[in-house]
């Protein structure tokens, strides 16, 4: 279980028209490898890494981590969705404790453009509105990655800041929800 508060991330499988949001499986582990080692994929994120390496690192069944979701569109893994905790020591933060929830996308390039991402990101967040009522939710993307900019802004993120970081500009946005009465 991630540090989300008393609920568990991610839940068994959240389903949307398309899509399933589950636990990585054994069956992922050729997408997990593509995904992490993509030139295209890394591009904005600090590089891919090398294939022969991540290959030897992924075990059999890919690690389930408290936080990640698997993206599958027809049973096959197509992206990765996480919500955890952002690092009090990076910077960009709307509470001034830190440790707000931080959403974070990863799909595969032959993913991208069919809206996978926006559907797969707005269930989560609609399952952690639903957990955690009322709570913020952050996001932090290079302002040269145009398309995680315009998936922000269809989500319903506000700009907080912008700033340096790994090299690059930074935006850093807020996701706030009123809970239901």
């Amino acid at each position: 279980m991630t540090e989300l508060g008393p609920v568990p991330w991610p839940p068994a499988s959240i389903r949307t028209e398309r899509l399933v949001l589950r636990e990585p499986e054994a069956r992922d582990r050729a997408a997990v490898i593509e995904l992490f080692t993509s030139p295209e994929v890394g591009t904005y994120i600090g590089g891919a890494r090398p294939r022969e390496e991540f290959e030897r690192a992924v075990p059999e069944v890919p690690r389930r981590r408290p936080g990640l979701s698997v993206v599958a569109l027809d049973g096959a893994m197509i992206g990765i969705v996480t919500l955890d905790r952002r690092d009090a020591e990076r910077p960009g933060h709307v509470r001034p404790d830190a440790g707000e929830a931080e959403l974070g996308y990863m799909f595969l390039p032959e993913a991208w453009g069919f809206g996978y991402a926006a559907e797969a990101c707005a269930a989560a967040l609609d399952w952690f509105a639903g957990a955690l009522p009322g709570e913020p939710v952050v996001l932090c993307s290079q302002t040269a990655n145009d398309r995680s900019m315009r998936l922000a802004a269809k989500l319903g993120f506000t700009e907080v800041e912008r700033f340096e970081e790994y090299g690059a500009e930074q935006w850093f946005g807020v996701l706030e929800r009123e809970p239901e009465v």
